[in-house]
This record gives structure tokens, C-alpha cells and sequence, in this order.
């Protein structure tokens, strides 16, 4: 089976080595060299990581990272391709475009999936001229460590489809689930939001500060992290457009993103990346 991961980011790139640590030849494909270059050395230090760890051996880190190959021709890593996971920023045109060039590069048998967390394979698909072999794969950040994949089904995602995508995730070490109505936000990020909108709205109205909400959430709720510490985590400016997305794809006043979340990010302040946050590092 040939796997080929569009987009080098932080998300693509370790999809890519995730697949390749369990035998899978991977293709790792972006538009820049330097991005790949950079996806390169970071999977390198996370599985040498592991070596130093007694986690992981040497030579079977060397087969793992000698296992992705990269690519900046999108055309020559689809070509022969059996599965195409497309993790490419969020933006619904960019996607758009990669789905559209994929479907005349891939054979007609390969499935087109897109790692998307918010947008749903019927805005991508139809791009394509096979919707039958598009469907949305959620993997969670960081990969080589969070072991769920939302398989999405789309309205015209055949049954074939769903089934390799499943068995994709479960041959590269995953668990997957399966949802079979396509819905903003899938499973987790719902439920996730639900509870962190509420935390906003806490903090919003003064009842409590960041600090203690997340307190309060990592002792009595028993997350490994508070709503607000984990947006330093994954960048606040992922969560503010996730909300955003979320209140002007419903309209509804529940889903508006928190004034003091609006003002971090507009402030540039968004988490670890930058250096501060909610919380300075």
C-alpha cells in the first residue's frame, strides 16, 4: 500500500512518519522544500527521542524515517498512489485546489482524504470527479502520540470508502471511529468546544480567572490540561478560527468566540508559539 501525505506542516508531517513507524511507504509531498526539510528533522528528533528513551530502536527509527520520502511535485508522489491524506492549512479554496489537482494526478481507485477538523468532505469534494472515494480523516495533534482518527463519512462517501479508511487508520496504530453524518466540529471538537465555551464564558462574566478555572478543570474534571492551557497548547489563533468557523457556519449566539479570546489573538499573544498567551513561556 502507498500512502501519500499532502502538506508538511506539523500535522502532515508526523501522519507521514506515524504511517511509515508501522511499515507503510510514505510519501510526504509540500510546495516548499524548506517545509520539508523542517518535517524531516523534527520527526527525526521525536524518534530519536524515543531511541534515547529505550522506547524505540535505532535501526528501527533509521527504517521508519528512511520510509518517508519527500516531494515537492505534488503530481509525481500521487501518481501511484493507493490513499492521499491532505493536510493542508485551513482554508476551504486551498483545499479545494489540491483536491482538484490530486483527482487528475491519482488513479482512479486511490482515496482522496482530508485531515480537515472543521470542514466537511461535501465542500472538498466536489472538486473531484469521484465523491464516492473522498472522505474527512481527523487525526489528532500531536500524531505520533494521540491515538484517535474521526473517520467522516460525506453524503456520497461510499461504504468502500469508509471501510479503507478505517483499515488505514488501524494499520498505521490508530483508533478509528466512524461518524456517519457529516457535522461541523465531528465528535470531539464539539464536546470540546461545548466545555471550553463554557470556561470562556466563566471567565467572560468574572466569576473566575483562567488560572482557576483550569485548576479547577485539571483537578475535579481530571484533564491533563485546563480549557485555557490547552489553548496555549495548540495556538489560540487554531481555536479563535474554529469558533469563528463554527458561529458563522450556525449563526447561533452560543457559538460566538470570547471577547478576551478575540483580543489575545488580534494582540498577536497566541500561546506557546509566540511565547505568551494565556499563560507566558
Amino acid at each position: 500500500m502507498r500512502l501519500v501525505v499532502i502538506g508538511a506542516g506539523s500535522m502532515g508531517a508526523q501522519i507521514a512518519q506515524q504511517a511509515a513507524l508501522c511499515g507503510v511507504e510514505t510519501w510526504l509531498s509540500d510546495t516548499s522544500a524548506e517545509q520539508l526539510q523542517r518535517a524531516r528533522d523534527s520527526n527525526r528528533g521525536h524518534l530519536m527521542r524515543r531511541v534515547e528513551k529505550g522506547k524505540l530502536g535505532k535501526v528501527e527509527a533509521e527504517e521508519a524515517l528512511s520510509r518517508v520520502r519527500e516531494t515537492t511535485d505534488l503530481s509525481e508522489a500521487a501518481s501511484s498512489a493507493d490513499f492521499v491524506i491532505e493536510a493542508v492549512f485551513e482554508d476551504l479554496q486551498l483545499k479545494r485546489s489540491v483536491f482538484a489537482e490530486l483527482d487528475r494526478a491519482a488513479p482512479a481507485d486511490a482515496v482522496l482524504a482530508s485531515n480537515s477538523s472543521t470542514m466537511g468532505i461535501s465542500k472538498i469534494a466536489g472538486e473531484t470527479t469521484r465523491p464516492g472515494r473522498c472522505v474527512n480523516m481527523h487525526f489528532f495533534y500531536p500524531v505520533l502520540v494521540m491515538d484517535l482518527v474521526e473517520v467522516v463519512r460525506g453524503p456520497q462517501t461510499s461504504d468502500e470508502t469508509v471501510d479503507r479508511a478505517m483499515s488505514l487508520a488501524r494499520e498505521i496504530g490508530r483508533t478509528p471511529v466512524l461518524i456517519n453524518k457529516e457535522i461541523d466540529g465531528f465528535i470531539v471538537n464539539r464536546i470540546l468546544h461545548a466545555a471550553t465555551q463554557e470556561a470562556y464564558r466563566l471567565l467572560d462574566a468574572g466569576v473566575a480567572g483562567f488560572e482557576d478555572i483550569d485548576v479547577a478543570v485539571e483537578k475535579g474534571l481530571n484533564w491533563p490540561m485546563g480549557p485555557f492551557r490547552l489553548g496555549d497548547f495548540t495556538g489560540l489563533d487554531v481555536t479563535y478560527k474554529a469558533r469563528l468557523h463554527m458561529y458563522q457556519s450556525t449563526g447561533e449566539e452560543r457559538f460566538r468566540p470570547s471577547p478576551k479570546l478575540e483580543a489575545k489573538v488580534k494582540a498577536g499573544k497566541l500561546g506557546r508559539k509566540s511565547g505568551e498567551g494565556w499563560y507566558s513561556y
